[in-house]
């Protein structure tokens, strides 16, 4: 006997709010695959398909050429892929997964059950690496779950406990054949809607598979180009020289409205720009401390200046495109009296030092963001010290050695709840990027969510947690940043996607 079933479409409301929607692209003049579509983005690396990484510009490609079980639509809602149904056992631990018949790889191989038992093989191999300190994330999830093929078009997932929001890990695991797992990520053969023609550091091609499953390529070829300047990739745009430019400036976005000749198009992102305060030791083991902290800053004045308008106050760790995201949660105002009231309470009467860590890149803006905090903070008899690194990848393994000052930078991705409790702010795991903060009645609550499998039920929960974190404050709650892309006239039907992802 099941107690949940998921039949062609979850009932998964990932989003509270109705987004906007449809990103399936069409060219004016003919509906058939026999066009072009340029696309620049700052880079166009696939990597490794099974690595867990949030780039966007990364997961573009990857999810071009591959299918997951699962997939998000447009309003951020799971729906089938690869697997046309699902179902959970009343043990709340067992998950079986109906694979669409006759579904072809790039290679001609047929889809079976063994493709997607080895496939999680890979994903969870501890040689496969990660992205910026992400090794073993998937492995903390899955290491004891059993995947078990029951006959061709039927895989079972057995969790070593209830794992209600298993669906979020799920959909960013790119499905391979078994046949080919051994040649990656030098050879890429996937299910998806478009293969691999051309692969260099500047330029990716890929050609319409014709043979794809589900709703036909809209362009027989795709060119993505990297070109890490906004300035170039709007001029691009502007000559002719590419259809579609990601994460422009503000700048840029007014240049292509001035002109008129292209569209531009932005959409409040699903990216969280914080401070994460180290808990374990220092000055921000005092609640009191972390929100002096978040009341100090004047966070419109800080959009303002280094995002020149372009984001988003927060109101806590998520955004409204996050599952149990609280639209009646206040953020902190900016209120320097109440800063230096905690301050005295907490015995900084007299003033507090700070030892901030920031990144000289991802977020690029970091080392103005520091700078303007630090002035900020002055304000309120705080101190501060910046240590820069330049190194991203050795900054990335320093969080997650849990070796930072007193508070870090850090761009807050996933657009899972689940990941990012679990990953960040579950004290009993001690995940990759906690840093020391502890609540047992959020470890509680987040233990009640895994096992709560009615999605409205399990929303007031993680609402629920949403308002105790936010309290508080392990975090310097900052903005979400406002993304924009441009478009060619050429171009018609086109929205962003709630996730930010092209899907063409």
């Amino acid at each position: 006997m099941t107690i949940s079933v998921f039949d062609k479409v979850s009932r998964h409301p990932c989003l509270p709010l109705i987004l906007l929607s449809a990103s399936v692209m069409s060219c004016s003049g003919g509906s058939t695959p026999s066009q072009k579509l340029t696309i620049m983005q700052s880079s166009v690396s696939l990597g490794d398909p099974h690595i867990c990484s949030d780039s966007m510009n990364r997961l573009n490609l990857v999810f071009s050429v591959y299918d997951a079980l699962v997939q998000r639509d447009d309003e951020g809602r799971y729906q089938p892929s690869l697997a046309e149904s699902w179902a959970v056992d009343e043990d709340s631990r067992t998950w079986t997964f109906t694979l669409r018949r006759d579904v072809k790889f790039h290679n001609g191989d047929i889809l079976a059950s063994g493709d997607v038992i080895a496939t999680m093989g890979r994903v969870l191999d501890p040689s496969i690496g990660g992205s910026f300190g992400t090794q073993g994330v998937y492995l903390s999830y899955l290491e004891h779950a059993e995947f078990l093929a029951i006959d061709d078009l039927t895989v079972q997932i057995v969790t070593e406990f209830p794992m209600a929001d298993l669906l979020d890990l799920l959909v960013a695991m790119p499905i391979s054949p078994e046949s080919e797992l051994h040649r990656l990520p030098d050879q890429y053969v996937g299910t998806g809607r478009y293969r691999v023609k051309e692969l260099t550091e500047s330029r990716t091609i890929l050609e319409a598979n014709d043979a794809y499953w589900g709703i036909a390529p809209e362009y027989q070829e795709l060119h993505w180009i990297a070109e890490p300047s906004s300035e170039k990739r709007t001029d691009a745009l502007l000559s002719g020289d590419a259809d579609v430019v990601t994460r422009i400036s503000v700048r840029d976005k007014e240049r292509i409205e001035k002109d008129g000749g292209a569209q531009a198009f932005e959409l409040e992102s699903g990216l969280c720009i914080i401070f994460m305060c180290n808990a374990l030791d220092g000055v921000g083991t005092d609640r009191r401390v972390r929100q002096a902290l978040n009341y100090a800053l004047d966070v419109e004045e800080i959009i303002d200046e280094i995002k020149d308008g372009a984001a988003t106050p927060l109101n806590g760790f998520l955004t409204p495109h996050h599952f149990g995201y609280n639209p009646a949660t206040p953020a902190y105002p900016y209120d320097p009296e109440k800063a230096r009231a905690l301050l005295a309470d907490a015995g900084y009467a007299d003033g507090m030092h700070l030892v901030l860590d920031i990144p000289s890149t991802m977020p690029n803006e970091a080392p103005a963001l520091a700078e303007m905090m630090a002035e900020q903070y002055s304000r309120v008899g705080i101190s501060v010290e910046v240590v820069v690194h330049e190194d991203r990848a050795a900054y990335s393994e320093m969080v997650r050695e849990k070796k930072i000052n007193d508070a870090c930078c850090f761009d807050s991705s996933p657009r899972s709840t689940y990941r990012v409790l679990r990953e960040k702010l579950m004290s009993t795991l001690e995940g990759p990027w906690w840093e020391g903060y502890e609540n047992l009645q959020v470890n509680a609550l987040i233990e009640k969510a895994e096992r709560t499998f009615v999605e409205s039920e399990r929303e007031e929960i993680y609402r629920q947690i949403y308002d105790l974190i936010r309290d508080d404050a392990p975090w310097i709650f900052l903005y979400r940043p406002t993304d924009s892309w441009g478009i060619s006239s050429t171009v018609t039907g086109w929205q962003p996607r709630s996730d930010g992802l092209l899907r063409f």
